[in-house]
């Protein structure tokens, strides 16, 4: 069974706390829609791949297809670039240390920002209870009915980018990690910094495709093709989702990211669109947007997604806010979470920061012209500078 459940901050504290990356090179593949560029540098921003204009089906009609998934549609999308692989714990951390940007788990959180995901008429918690931190996948240590995500996830305060599991954790030998525990907002304040944007949900889904059409995953129509693992998914062999404990273990079994690229890339030569962390995109989620857009009397060019959210299974809440996040993580099981299938997606809190949960960036053609148009100003100028320092001193000689 796959579960769409967002995962609410104020759910959590209320319940809880009240009761080929270094050169340009050219891939072809038979199912993509062009040559594909990967960026060095100099042919394109680096370590982002070009994803070339085309057209595509969006969603899925497959009989284990979600509803939210359907119906499946054409979509039409111009060129753009994209990240090869999730953003890294190096890289968030060059851009806190570059602007001092702290994030919104290490905050502390508002009754108002939360009160708009809360049941109407949700008591406010008392000042003392609202403290930084964020939703950690805790586990259980033994089998339990998969009704009530609460049982393996906690709010923990002081869990955040630096310390994802809480403050017992930290991030010292996963530079190469994906960064986790941040939210929409924090994903859209590193993109500023960077240049770049978030990716949309059509563009998000069409690079997953890896150039495939329809298949189920973004390597293609089996999980485990010749019994290779694809992506960092749970271990459904080794232990029912979410068990990592049991009576008389020692220790828990860790369960958590791996490093980006440590598994094969898809057609597009993309890393981790399946499985190992979910991703922000731009969207707002509607449990209906493909509903909408398939009855178009267009075809979708460069959707950008609908204007508000919508979610049925929020009940009185179902126009609370939510953003969509795509591709599953490390915590997707056969037998629970199937959500590392191309077309699974779901909406989250975008307050929310989760220990499963990143992002990767997109960037326009015209935004990398721009800049290194730009770069090559700055060089020229420097030159110029140089040529007169040079001249001065020449100058100087000549006259002492």
């Amino acid at each position: 069974m796959r579960d769409f459940k967002r995962f609410s901050v104020i759910a959590m504290i209320v319940a809880s706390l009240m009761s080929i990356a270094t050169a340009f090179a050219v891939y072809r593949f038979p199912n993509g829609p062009a040559p594909l560029t990967i960026g060095d540098g100099i042919q394109g921003p680096k370590d982002m791949v070009w994803i070339p204009a085309g057209e595509f089906t969006m969603g899925s009609n497959h009989r284990h297809a979600m509803p939210n998934e359907g119906p499946a549609h054409k979509v039409r999308l111009s060129g753009y670039w994209v990240d090869r692989y999730d953003v890294t714990n190096a890289e968030f951390a060059r851009f806190v240390a570059a602007t001092g940007y702290v994030t919104t788990a290490e905050r502390k959180p508002t009754w108002d920002e939360l009160k708009i995901q809360a049941p109407p008429g949700t008591p406010k918690p008392d000042e003392s209870l609202l403290v930084p931190g964020a939703l950690v996948f805790t586990g259980t240590d033994r089998p339990v009915p998969l009704d009530d995500y609460a049982r393996w996830w906690q709010y923990v305060p002081g869990a955040n980018w630096r310390h994802p599991s809480g403050p017992g954790s930290d991030i010292a030998g996963k530079e190469r990690h994906p960064v986790v525990q941040v939210s929409y907002e924090d994903a859209q304040a590193y993109a500023r910094w960077a240049h770049k944007r978030l990716l949309t949900e059509a563009e998000w889904e069409y690079a997953a495709r890896g150039g495939l059409e329809q298949a189920d995953f973004a390597w293609g129509a089996e999980v485990a093709p010749g019994g290779k693992k694809m992506a960092n998914t749970w271990e459904d062999a080794a232990r029912p989702f979410p068990v990592t404990g049991g009576a008389g273990a020692s220790e828990k079994v860790q369960v958590g990211t791996s490093a980006v690229g440590q598994y094969t890339p898809n057609g597009y030569g993309l890393y981790d669109m399946a499985g190992n962390v979910w991703q922000w995109v731009a969207d707002w989620y509607r449990a209906d947007a493909f509903h909408i857009e398939a009855v178009s009397a267009q075809e979708p060019v460069n959707p950008a997604g609908p204007r508000d959210s919508y979610d049925p299974e929020l009940g009185a809440i179902a126009n609370a806010p939510q953003r969509v996040t795509r591709g599953g993580s490390f915590l997707c099981s056969e037998t629970y979470c199937m959500s590392y299938q191309t077309s699974a997606r779901r909406g989250t809190d975008p307050m929310n920061s989760m220990s499963h949960l990143g992002f990767r960036l997109a960037m326009d053609e015209s935004v990398w012209q721009a800049h290194r148009n730009d770069a090559r100003s700055t060089i020229a100028s420097t030159q110029r500078g140089r040529s007169r320092g040079i001249f001065a001193c020449a100058h100087l000689r000549i006259s002492g």
